[in-house]
């Protein structure tokens, strides 16, 4: 089974996958790891860092596909995170697709205007080091770009019918939802 947690940065799929890991013993894959050691390899990935959102996952997606079938072909668990996954999976074929979770980690508008700078900026290194310069990451995470970015993942995610949480007032305990329907998910696929 292979499980693909996707959204804006620093919604926490990182840290979820990092608790997933520690509850299921699953492994997981940061996609910014892959993007990274592609393009650091000298090879001509043909992406950089700063490429928009749309050809880095053109170019990740064929082989993020090979790795979920891969995984599942040989009946191991992966947790594979990211922002850079097509807006529909399903053309995967049915029998890797029903053993694949999907979902999105959304922020409500309300959430971001009142947690921007303290909860979502202030917690964007849990898990891994996003860097310590300020005004990067504020340029970076400008509040009404960040906004739409997640009221657009919430119309694609409606529009192609993929699992989503959105979080609209208490991160800590609407999250809990998010582990209550993965463990129904891997239920449902044992």
């Amino acid at each position: 089974m292979v499980i693909l947690i996707a959204g804006a940065s620093c919604v926490g799929k990182t840290l979820l996958s990092q608790k997933l890991l520690e509850i299921y013993k699953m492994p997981y894959l940061s996609i910014d790891h892959l993007k990274m050691g592609l393009y650091r390899s000298g090879f001509d990935c043909g992406f950089t860092p700063e490429s928009k959102d749309k050809v880095i996952t053109e170019r990740l997606w064929p082989i993020i596909k090979g790795i979920i079938m891969t995984n599942i072909e040989n009946d191991q668990n992966l947790i594979i995170e990211g922002c850079y996954f097509p807006e529909n999976i399903n053309e995967l074929d049915n029998d890797y697709l029903s053993k694949t979770i999907f979902l999105h980690i959304i922020f409500s508008e309300q959430y971001i205007r009142k947690n921007l700078m303290n909860k979502i900026i202030g917690n964007r290194n849990i898990i891994e080091n996003r860097g310590n310069n300020l005004e990067d990451i504020i340029e970076y995470m400008e509040m009404e770009r960040y906004i739409l970015e997640n009221k657009n993942n919430k119309e694609k995610c409606k529009k192609n019918g993929t699992k989503y949480f959105e979080i609209k007032e208490d991160y800590e305990k609407e999250v809990k939802s998010i582990y209550k329907w993965i463990e129904e998910e891997i239920n449902r696929i044992k």
